[in-house]
């Protein structure tokens, strides 16, 4: 199972993170031990002292697939739901200043919280999903999808064309402005159109 990520895939994170827009899907990968689930709680790890959060909307993949059509894109995924991209925001500056790999601030066990998902066809619009992260009963991120720079649909055909996607693969579609660090005892709950999908802890 592959964990796939969109990078700076909405223009005011990019803006906020100083990096310019992209002209095509920034991606990156983590492996399935980044994966926390049942809202267990996160543990700040002892090799940085900068840890984000970074709320985002994640897709399923539902079947096999190679080079799939943009068209042809939302029979590829059939669930949805919200996940937290927890960065080392110290790692990742240091080592994308030097030009080289940042892997180790993104990929690390339990760097992938998920939330519940629940089945696209209960989804009216995909192109219109309201989703929020709240910390500690206060809103820290909050956006639409409408304002990905690549959608769905755009994503699922660009990363095809470079991996095969297979049943139970995950895709991260990237984060909207807002993000910062996480601190101990915070609270983190998501929601997607106003239903809370991801409620954990930070120890």
């Amino acid at each position: 199972m592959k964990i796939i990520c969109i990078g700076l895939n909405y223009r005011k994170h990019a803006m906020e993170m100083g990096w310019a827009v992209p002209d095509e899907p920034v991606v990156f990968m983590k492996p399935d031990s980044s994966i926390l689930k049942n809202n267990k709680p996160f543990f700040l790890p002892d090799f940085s002292i900068n840890i984000h959060y970074e709320v985002e909307v994640v897709l399923k993949i539902s079947q096999l697939g190679k080079g799939i059509a943009a068209k042809f894109a939302s029979r590829y995924y059939d669930e949805i739901t919200l996940g937290i991209d927890i960065t080392a925001r110290d790692l990742q500056s240091r080592l994308a200043a030097t030009g080289l790999p940042w892997e180790i601030s993104k990929c690390f066990d339990g760097a992938a919280p998920l939330g519940r998902f629940i089945p696209v066809t209960s989804i009216k619009d995909m192109t219109n999903i309201d989703f929020r992260l709240e910390i500690n009963n206060k809103v820290a991120q909050k956006s639409n999808t409408s304002d990905m720079i690549f959608g769905f649909n755009e994503i699922v055909e660009y990363v095809s064309k470079f991996f095969t996607l297979k049943t139970g693969d995950l895709i991260f579609t990237g984060t909207p402005p807002g993000v910062g660090q996480l601190k101990r005892n915070d609270n983190l709950v998501a929601y997607l159109n106003d239903e809370p999908l991801l409620d954990f802890r930070i120890k």
